[in-house]
């Protein structure tokens, strides 16, 4: 049994500098560690989702003052003890890149797609912006997902490949490069 506990953390709070520094000092003087985190501004919010592992003492002292932190630095913070991801069949990770022009519902089309093919999306990044030349708004989409080992690959590219055409999105499917 390991003596190392974990707590996810997710925050969000109008964007300021030096609200990352401020935050991780207090992970930092409760005795935590970052194992992971995801960081962004989103308009004018700033949001955070973060893995943070330590003995269970120093996540209990974090924990306990997660509230105050939070009205300190302006933070909607939201907490939870976890642990590490486990791993059922081995996974092959495999970047996905989707442009196109914006319009709803790509994000869902995507994930409906992977889900219904019991495949996990491990992470979605999106943004818009306007096509040089024209404005035209375009929107991008990169995503990890974890690929069964035992899934045939050639099928499900050229799968993925025949929906997104059908759905007027440029894709590329490739692995995943650490």
């Amino acid at each position: 049994m390991s003596n190392i506990d974990y707590l996810a953390i997710t925050a969000s709070g109008e964007d300021k500098i030096g609200l990352v520094q401020r935050f991780t000092s207090r992970i930092v003087e409760a005795g935590c560690n970052i194992e992971e985190s995801r960081m962004a501004v989103l308009g004018g919010q700033f949001s955070i989702l973060t893995l943070i592992s330590g003995p269970w003492n120093a996540l209990s002292k974090l924990e306990d003052r997660l509230v105050q932190i939070g009205e300190e630095l302006g933070l909607t913070i939201i907490h939870k003890r976890t642990r590490p991801a486990e791993r059922k069949t081995p996974l092959v990770p495999y970047r996905v890149n989707v442009v196109a022009m914006d319009h709803p519902g790509i994000v869902h089309s995507l994930a409906d797609f992977f889900a219904r093919q019991g495949i996990n999306i491990e992470e979605l990044i999106t943004e818009t912006y306007p096509a040089p030349h024209t404005g035209t708004p375009m929107f991008s989409v990169n995503i990890t997902v974890g690929i069964p080992a035992d899934l045939h690959l050639s099928t499900l590219r050229g799968d993925f490949f025949d929906y997104c055409d059908n759905l007027n999105l440029d894709a590329v499917m490739e692995p995943a490069r650490d």
